[in-house]
């Protein structure tokens, strides 16, 4: 019986994936469920953990309101979906994609080569994969259509390009990572730009090979005159990675801060310089971002009463004891974690893949002397890989839906960028001086 309210957790866990639940209510249930059975396995009555303090049952929501209102990292995620929801809505995205093409579009598989760059310059805008999926993806992959790619190849280069987002600064699962460990956040921050920008050139590599075997096309290089014109106009949507990254690292503004200056910004340069905002737009950018934050910040809750309840029951101490028994190596450790959240990443969503890990991981990992900020982005690596790997990568979604692609034609071409992103996470795994080497240089570890 000592285990009965754990193996309920775990059933229903499983049973809120199964009946696909939302996520946000299924985490919550599953806990409700635990602390329900605990408590009548203690001979607490119903009633009384219902309406009076017998049992552990209030501290579900004890847990959840102290994760969400005493953190103020956590305030930072909000406000980048707000920015992410700006851009898009605003058409920002289009003006990337246009300084992009203009300076790698004239190159064999250009617009191919502009998709990964303009993801690139993205992600430092909003730190979100599938605002990057769902905003630039539309206009990539029909650009890319009318020169003549195949569009499962369209979709394949845009979802995967997408995954950059999360991992360059600014990053909203590195700040959910820095909530659940305890990180810096701005030192996870410089950590992701050396990964980042390893992984949209092995990227290129990839598309340049590709495109030179199927002789796809590239676009004809701007006139100079015309292009500086523009480049001139886009330079306030260009400049707001710019601005993001030089405060947070020169230290007049917090990540969390970034994060607000980030909103406002997008919204000022969409109404006022662009003028491509109207009322019933920010109504819709509102509604999105409201649902949004009410969805990570439910879950972000209930992986804190989960965390309360692998500690109560010593999960990662059990977890931490079994893989010592049989290695004391590092690197197995390493690869361990990283098959674990791979084959997670195939069946479960990225967001609980964090929540629900991390605190189990995290404690093994500083057991076996691994950095907090290394382990970070080998785990937010590894999470964005799971958005691109089938069956239920949600770029892959995405990118099928906005294109009318059939998902297996996507699916087809998914496996060799994902072949290129596996090379990439076992060189930040095995090759520490990949993610340490900016924040050591800039003295934040």
């Amino acid at each position: 019986m000592a285990h009965l309210p754990l193996i309920i957790f775990l059933i229903c866990f499983v049973l809120m994936f199964l009946l696909r639940m939302p996520i946000p209510a299924g985490m919550v249930v599953a806990c409700v469920m635990y602390f329900l059975t605990d408590g009548l396995v203690k001979g607490y009555s119903f009633i009384g953990m219902v309406l009076g303090n017998e049992g552990q049952l209030h501290l579900v929501a004890q847990k959840s309101i102290e994760a969400i209102f005493t953190n103020t990292t956590i305030i930072a995620v909000p406000l980048f979906i707000f920015a992410a929801n700006v851009m898009n809505a605003g058409k920002i995205t289009e003006y990337v994609f246009g300084v992009c093409k203009g300076l790698v579009g004239r190159f064999p598989g250009g617009l191919a080569h502009v998709n990964v760059l303009a993801s690139l310059v993205f992600s430092g805008m909003t730190g979100s994969a599938v605002a990057d999926a769902s905003g630039l993806g539309k206009m990539e992959i029909d650009a890319m259509r009318a020169e003549g790619y195949d569009d499962g190849f369209s979709c394949g280069i845009t979802a995967a390009s997408a995954t950059i987002g999360p991992i360059f600064p600014p990053s909203i699962p590195a700040v959910i990572y820095a909530m659940l460990t305890g990180a810096s956040v701005g030192a996870l921050f410089m950590a992701g730009m050396m990964p980042g920008v390893i992984l949209a050139i092995a990227l290129c590599i990839y598309v340049a090979i590709i495109s030179k075997k199927r002789k796809y096309p590239k676009s004809d290089p701007p006139k100079f005159g015309a292009y500086m014109r523009y480049l001139a106009k886009a330079i306030w949507a260009i400049l707001t990675p710019v601005i993001l990254l030089v405060g947070i690292y020169t230290g007049i503004m917090t990540p969390t801060e970034a994060g607000a200056i980030a909103g406002f910004y997008s919204l000022l340069i969409a109404i006022l310089a662009y003028r491509i905002l109207d009322w019933a737009g920010l109504k819709q950018v509102l509604i999105d971002t409201v649902r949004g934050t009410g969805s990570v910040s439910i879950m972000i809750g209930a992986a804190s009463a989960i965390s309360f309840i692998f500690a109560k029951e010593q999960i990662g101490v059990r977890l931490g004891a079994w893989i010592m028994s049989f290695t004391s190596s590092k690197v197995v450790f390493l690869l361990m974690v990283n098959v674990i959240i791979l084959i997670l990443g195939m069946f479960v969503d990225t967001s609980v893949i964090q929540l629900v890990m991390i605190p189990i991981l995290w404690p093994v990992a500083e057991a076996f002397g691994v950095n907090i900020i290394h382990f970070g982005l080998i785990i937010i690596f590894n999470m964005m890989l799971g958005l691109s790997t089938p069956p239920f990568g949600m770029c892959l979604f995405i990118t099928s839906g906005i294109s009318g692609t059939p998902l297996k034609d996507v699916i087809k071409e998914i496996w060799w960028p994902i072949v290129v992103m596996l090379i990439v996470l076992l060189i930040i795994t095995f090759i520490p001086q990949s993610v340490l080497f900016l924040p050591q240089m800039f003295h934040m570890m």
